[in-house]
């Protein structure tokens, strides 16, 4: 049974539906079509007759030829059998011409990507991809995911090449000439310590990486020295894999937490850079999701599976640091600006040190630390925390479940907010500006005052206190109200009911 073939249908989605026709077009002087990528690329754009009209190659010939390979040929008019006019547009098809003969690099990788999408075997693309480039830049590789997604692929399609293009990119970076993922990992830190002895400041992405990297105190340098230490763990785990070996690795969510708090957001609302942000995210939550799956598996358990899948999730973990290194490290070397990068090192300091990787001081940070001294104006209030209205501030305090006292360093009540409809403790307005004192009974002041003293004098922060009112739980805590220097400013009390606390342990208990 002979296939039919429409003349004007697109060269991709031809030879798509019948694969054979890709030699047979080669053969017809369409040799173009066999580099890597043209067919994903130009090839979504040519047909058959506008390839004939550039090439020179008779519109009979090209029909009699596919008749001849078992191939009906329709959408064929007489018009398309006569030569082209001289006057027809010679813009246009000097255009199509250059873009059948050269597609630029963004194109050819997207084609890639394309093809991986699709199904080809990543081997072959691998070797097509090495035999075409020299090197590869990370910008290309961000803006090839970027296109894609913009087009129309769905973020988990693009996260599902992920891995794949990433081991493509393992063969073809500049830096990079291996296959294997953990010769990949050990060859990117190596080139990045060679890169900064000889390149001159500046003058590229990983360049600027390298001389961050470099930089004592810099999140970079902490990112990268927690990536060295982590390739350590993958190969010992991977030779030993055994329960504690996999626990030590499961720190790896806290890298991966600094990522997703400080870099992805940046990248992707300030810079417009959501491509690579948003697929390593993804790829990130699923290798924390799955170490910690792996690591509840009961010992008397783990078996050949669970072996292959520890083995699985460890490739991927060596992926995601030569990732790290060389795409997305350069890309915010690139874009971050000084002050930006001081404000992630600040932001790091929340973080718990992991693979015994303790942050060095970053001298030029600290001596830039802005104030934290906070300021009224025009009704709002600047602070460390950031920026709101009075308005806002108010509506914040009144919303917070907890019933708030705030009782100055001078022990005089200052500030309560509204809290809950149904308050435990009443506390009227007018006691506001006297002295805490006065609102407790005898028998309380007491031990009032001993909490305000301990916390005056920097024995005690912190005194919590159960207690019912009403048949319902409440949890009292009197918490030392600091500044950043230790100076005592005034006592915080803080009062919650625990009703729902309790019903939710009755109801577990019971079921």
């Amino acid at each position: 049974m002979m296939k039919t073939i429409n003349l004007h249908n697109t060269v991709y989605d031809l030879v798509r539906t019948a694969p054979e026709l890709k030699g047979i077009l080669h053969d017809l002087g369409f040799t173009e079509l066999t580099a890597p990528g043209m067919l994903e690329t130009a090839g979504q754009r040519m047909t058959i007759l506008k390839g004939a009209r550039l090439k020179g190659i008779e519109v009979p010939v090209i029909v009699q030829t596919l008749r001849d390979n078992g191939f009906e040929v329709s959408g064929l008019t007489d018009a398309d059998s006569q030569p082209e006019p001289m006057d027809s547009c010679p813009d246009q098809k000097t255009a199509d011409a250059a873009s059948f003969q050269k597609i630029p690099r963004i194109e050819l990788l997207k084609g890639y990507l394309t093809r991986l999408k699709t199904g080809d075997d990543l081997s072959e693309i691998r070797n097509e991809f090495v035999r075409e480039f020299q090197d590869v830049d990370a910008s290309e590789i961000m803006h090839a995911e970027q296109e894609l997604m913009a087009q129309g692929t769905p973020l988990q399609e693009v996260q599902r090449l992920c891995d794949l293009h990433s081991a493509l990119f393992h063969g073809a970076t500049r830096a990079e000439k291996l296959a294997r993922a953990e010769e990949a990992v050990q060859q990117s830190l190596a080139d990045r310590n060679q890169g900064l002895e000889t390149a001159a400041s500046g003058s590229s992405r990983k360049e600027q990486a390298a001389r961050l990297m470099h930089t004592e105190g810099h999140p970079l340098q902490t990112f990268t020295r927690e990536n060295e230490a982590l390739t350590e763990k993958i190969l010992e785990a991977g030779m030993h894999p055994g329960p504690s070996r996999l626990a030590e690795l499961r720190d790896t969510a806290v890298h991966y937490a600094k990522k997703g708090d400080l870099l992805y957001p940046l990248l992707k609302v300030k810079y417009g850079i959501s491509g690579p942000s948003d697929v390593m995210w993804t790829v990130d939550d699923e290798i924390r999701d799955t170490l910690a799956a792996l690591d509840q598996v009961l010992v008397q358990d783990r078996n050949a599976h669970w072996e292959t899948q520890v083995e699985a999730v460890l490739q991927r973990m060596k992926e995601m640091i030569y990732k790290e290194q060389n795409i997305l490290f350069p890309i915010t070397a690139q874009h971050f600006t000084e002050s930006e990068w001081q404000q992630i090192y600040r932001d790091s300091r929340q973080y718990p040190v992991i693979f015994q990787v303790t942050p060095a001081t970053w001298k030029e940070a600290e001596a830039d630390r802005p104030s934290d001294v906070s300021v009224l104006s025009e009704g709002v209030v600047r602070m460390h925390g950031g920026t709101l209205s009075v308005q806002e501030l108010t509506a914040m305090l009144d919303t917070l479940p907890l019933e708030l006292t705030f009782v100055d360093a001078a022990d005089i009540n200052r500030y309560f907010n509204e809290g809950p409809e149904m308050k435990a403790f009443k506390r009227p307005l007018a006691s506001l500006g006297r002295k805490v004192y006065s609102c407790h009974p005898p028998k309380v002041e007491p031990m009032v005052r001993h909490i305000i003293r301990e916390f005056r004098n920097g024995t005690r922060d912190e005194v919590a206190v159960w207690a019912e009112k009403g048949g319902r739980p409440m949890y009292v805590r009197y918490l030392a109200a600091r500044s950043k220097s230790g100076e005592y400013l005034g006592t915080l009390e803080a009062v919650q009911d625990m009703t729902f606390a309790k019903e939710h342990f009755l109801r577990n208990t019971q079921s």
